[in-house]
């Protein structure tokens, strides 16, 4: 029986540890693609200057792009590996709550955007909302 307990809560444990992970690999993905996206620029811009072979090299030469869309890919799997073991219902709600509050966590101090009080409350709803997945 004690050992059933250990497994369940282990098992537990393992999955909110893949669903923090889907969140962060989410977070940094999204955030890393931004910023690039800003520095690269309108891309209808580029195509016009150098055409649609300008604007793919612009894109596939940022490192933080490619770093975004690795980070994006390690996400999605994390997602597989997590309802592999554990319920879509946990796992999907509760990646996408985080990643909503963590995207505009890191939005705010990282990219320097303003971040209302309106999405602070339904980030603070969010979080309520997770632990009652628990």
């Amino acid at each position: 029986m004690r050992l059933l307990q250990e497994l369940e809560w282990n098992n537990e444990a393992l999955t909110w540890m893949i669903i923090f992970l889907v969140a962060a690999f989410s977070t940094a993905g999204d955030v890393l693609m931004a910023r690039a996206m800003k520095e690269i620029g309108d891309l209808d811009d580029i195509r016009h200057q150098s055409g649609m072979k300008g604007a793919i090299k612009a894109v596939v030469l940022s490192r933080r792009f490619m770093l975004g869309l690795f980070c994006m890919a390690a996400a999605f799997y994390s997602v597989l590996t997590a309802v592999s073991f554990a319920d879509v219902s946990l796992v999907a709600p509760a990646a996408a709550a985080l990643t909503f509050l963590s995207n505009a966590i890191i939005a705010h101090f990282y990219l320097k955007e303003a971040v209302t009080p309106r999405r602070w409350a339904s980030a603070a709803l969010i979080c309520c909302g997770v632990y009652l997945l628990r």
